[in-house]
């Protein structure tokens, strides 16, 4: 028989490892979907206080106007937060900065640059609600101009891939014709596998920003660039086309298996506490928190999650991790979201960062919280 102290000494490492289990399960715990939203609504509501004109140009360091890339992901936020909680202020909102710019991009519908472009996803969004051609009109012509042309390498930059790719694909379906899907991929590819040699990199399943980061190009601590908010944006792209094309496209599974291999790379990276490391591999190079980049990864683990694509007990407590950090180290008590880092390409951009700093441009950073709330707010418990 056990002596007493002899059982305490046995049985002591078992109960601290149940006393350790039971504290990660609660801090896994799948938030309230009332609570998930009330925190995105404070956030938004921030926003849209400080800018109730939604013509108004946005001036840093020169004036640009509303209908930039920055605005639009964040209105791609807004409107994943229209679906899961449909408030008339939000999509109101919404069609006020489409008719501000009468549907169009920035640069006229000649434009082949996917920061002009990704207005058309929520354009298209609001078309879909209430099929007023005017909405569509503009960025149709604009796609369709490119996809006549025999030019497939404008998306010399990975960010490009999440401002235009989705709104290939969502051509594609509303119209119900492949060239759109044909096309979207001929220039995915071409920034896949040619792109400075290829901005894909199979071997560690991230991406490259652009052909200035490709090897032989190293991070302080001898490793690869591969930039958060850039992979990030790989991510979001291959979620919004995956959600809509149709199974049977012909390069429906490698899109997936490009998704898969993204999210299967981060779980590693991710930080103790909850965050990723703008430069993914260089915890060295500008090492603090940051919510970007951060939030497109749990946007596309919790979509994944919830299509059934990704294993929930692998994926689940990532993303909780990393909801869980934003509501306790970024999300101010009047909503101004902390840890962003502002416009740019790499690491080294708009640092160093902190709570209190504002960035640049405070609406895309929004935008990738919205788009993971909303997702996240799909959870079932």
């Amino acid at each position: 028989m056990l002596s007493y102290m002899n059982a305490r000494i046995l049985f002591l490492p078992i109960a601290l490892a149940a006393c350790f289990i039971s504290s990660d399960l609660s801090a896994q715990k799948i938030p309230a979907k009332k609570q998930v939203l009330a925190s995105m609504n404070l956030a938004n509501q921030y926003f849209m206080d400080k800018w109730p004109d939604v013509s108004k140009p946005i001036v840093t360091n020169r004036e640009r106007p509303s209908n930039i890339w920055t605005r639009a992901v964040y209105y791609e936020g807004l409107m994943a937060m229209y679906q899961v909680n449909p408030q008339p202020s939000y999509v109101g909102y919404a069609i006020r900065w489409g008719q501000a710019h009468k549907w169009g991009l920035r640069n006229g519908i000649k434009t082949r640059n996917g920061d002009d472009q990704a207005c058309g996803q929520t354009y298209i969004d609001l078309y879909l609600l209430d099929k007023q051609p005017e909405r569509i009109q503009q960025i149709k012509a604009s796609i369709d101009s490119m996809k006549n042309s025999a030019k497939i390498d404008d998306w010399t930059w990975i960010d490009a891939i999440q401002m235009a790719m989705p709104v290939f694909a969502r051509l594609g379906v509303i119209y119900q014709d492949t060239s759109y899907f044909n096309r979207m991929y001929l220039m995915y590819a071409h920034t896949k596998y040619k792109q400075g040699g290829g901005l894909f990199d199979a071997k560690s399943g991230l991406w490259f920003r652009d052909k200035d980061f490709v090897p032989p190009y190293k991070e302080p601590n001898g490793e690869n660039c591969y930039w958060s908010r850039g992979n990030g944006w790989v991510v979001a792209a291959l979620v919004r086309v995956l959600s809509i094309l149709p199974k049977s496209d012909p390069h429906y599974q490698e899109y997936l298996s490009d998704y898969k291999a993204m999210v299967q790379a981060l779980i590693p990276l991710q930080r103790e506490d909850g965050f990723w490391n703008v430069s993914l591999k260089d915890p060295s190079n500008f090492g603090g928190k940051e919510l970007t980049g951060s939030a497109l990864f749990i946007y596309g683990m919790a979509w994944g999650i919830n299509q059934g694509i990704l294993n929930k007990k692998q994926y689940l407590p990532i993303v909780i991790k990393t909801w869980n950090a934003f509501e306790k180290d970024c999300l101010h008590p009047n909503g101004f979201l902390g840890w962003v880092q502002g416009t740019g390409k790499e690491p080294k951009e708009a640092q160093p960062l902190s709570y209190t700093k504002v960035p640049d441009f405070e609406d895309f950073g929004l935008g990738c919280y919205l788009l993971a709330g909303a997702e996240i707010s799909k959870f079932k418990k």
